[in-house]
């Protein structure tokens, strides 16, 4: 099974492909990740996307495809995988469909996690994390039982990441909807497209994929 998980930063693609990889034995892609792989293992493509990003320049839409056609023929990737950060424009989608049409494959299901802006700005600008153990809390939802003290390892040393705040949300937001956003019709076109509510619990949120993935 190969899978796309769309949302704005922050709508819990991360949380939900880590579930996937569990439940339904797939391996989440990041296109991150995978650039960084590629790019410490001298890969033909890893070598070319560096000398792109040493001379300042963005890594182009052919380099980043063969990225993701080197790491998708590893043995892990077999039994499926979710693609998390890619595509993120037409011009990539289009050029992905021509990827797996080439190896045989074909993209089964992308889904929307449909999110209410406001309400995750809040969601986002409230995280934190445990400096010493990484578990992860929220000043409104998710609180320490203990304040100021890990529920996981005791630790008292937290952090929040920099761009966690309610300005730099605002913006990533601007930038996905101005972005990425109009990549949707092209895979509702293709009947491949789901939305689910992203707002909803963690465990409500898994139960909707799940149904999507196993109707």
């Amino acid at each position: 099974m190969i899978l796309i998980l769309f949302g704005p930063p922050g709508a819990g693609k991360g949380t939900q492909a880590q579930r996937l990889e569990k439940s339904h034995g797939l391996v989440q892609l990041s296109t991150g990740d995978m650039l960084r792989a590629a790019v410490t293992a001298k890969t033909e493509n890893g070598v070319r996307a560096q000398e792109k990003m040493a001379s300042g320049k963005l890594v182009s839409d052919d380099i980043v495809i063969g990225i993701i056609n080197e790491r998708i023929a590893a043995e892990d990737c077999k039994g499926g995988f979710i693609l998390d950060g890619f595509p993120r424009t037409a011009a990539q989608a289009e050029a992905l469909d021509e990827m797996l049409n080439e190896q045989g494959l074909k993209l089964d299901h992308v889904i929307l996690m449909r999110v209410d802006d406001d309400a995750l700005v809040d969601r986002v600008s409230g995280r934190f994390a445990c400096g010493a153990c990484g578990a992860g809390y929220h000043d409104s939802f998710k609180p320490t039982k203990v304040e100021g003290v890990c529920d996981e390892c005791g630790a008292t040393d937290f952090s929040r990441r920099k761009d966690d705040n309610r300005e730099t949300v605002a913006t990533r937001l601007t930038a996905y909807y101005a972005d990425t956003a109009p990549v949707l019709p092209y895979y509702s076109e293709q009947g491949v497209l789901t939305q689910v509510d992203g707002m909803a619990g963690i465990d409500e949120v898994a139960a909707e994929i799940a149904s999507v993935l196993d109707a």
